[in-house]
């Protein structure tokens, strides 16, 4: 009898040890993102400073900062959709700081039909958080040059392309009031881990009962089999 409990015994164990382990691991990883987006949100939620020198995105992601300074002629048209806005472009401008320095400023958001709508130049005080954005993947069509539209924002080129850092500056607000619509950083980062905690454990106790049903059906198995033989005698 215990000869043949012993490989329903295992695979039980074992398939109920591999989804704890598992619901473990994402309860692990939500404390873990949990602790990413209060970091960012503190961070968003700070009193603002001048921009670093040498800003970074390893350290200075999300740094909410207030500079003056002069937006210079020249800008990138980043296609995008704002709801309930509709579709439109993101306005990427140079900002010359007073120390020469050259950032992206993110100015904002205007509809398609304003695309080539002359904007307001010249000095102006900003407050908003400089961000790297990760929107660049294998799917993300080239820059069309000769329209001056964008597919993404892509810090590393459009410095290039402006003659500036590749620090990106995103407004949430602005002195120049006739420009486009800011569009502040705000978190956005999915954190579902709860839902998966519950759901690999929940299997795990499916599977432990499914296991005890299991074995409790060959125990009984082996016990009917003598009174089978002994009614047939």
């Amino acid at each position: 009898m215990a000869r043949r409990l012993i490989l329903p015994l295992l695979f039980g164990v074992l398939g109920t040890a591999i989804l704890v382990a598992l619901g473990t691991w994402q309860l692990q990883r939500m404390g873990w993102k949990e602790d990413v987006i209060a970091r960012i949100e503190a961070r968003l939620a700070a009193d603002p400073v001048p921009v670093p020198e040498g800003a970074n995105p390893e350290e200075h992601q999300y740094l909410r900062v207030r500079e003056s300074g002069e937006v210079a002629a020249g800008e990138l048209h980043v296609y995008t959709s704002h709801p309930p806005h509709g579709v439109g472009y993101r306005v990427i401008a140079p900002l010359v700081l007073a120390d020469g320095r050259r950032l992206l400023l993110d100015r904002g958001f205007v509809p398609i039909g304003e695309k080539d709508e002359p904007r307001p130049l010249g000095p102006v005080t900003v407050e908003g958080v400089l961000h790297w954005p990760q929107e660049v993947d294998r799917f993300t069509s080239d820059p069309d040059p000769d329209e001056n539209i964008w597919f993404a924002r892509d810090p590393e080129a459009m410095a290039r392309a402006l003659d500036a850092e590749p620090v990106l500056l995103v407004v949430a607000s602005s002195s120049i009031g006739d420009g486009p619509m800011p569009v502040p950083v705000t978190v956005n980062i999915p954190n579902r881990h709860l839902e998966y905690v519950v759901t690999w454990y929940g299997l795990a106790l499916v599977w432990a009962g499914m296991t005890v049903y299991w074995l409790w059906r060959i125990v009984r198995r082996r016990e009917d089999v003598p009174h089978a033989a002994e009614e047939s005698r």
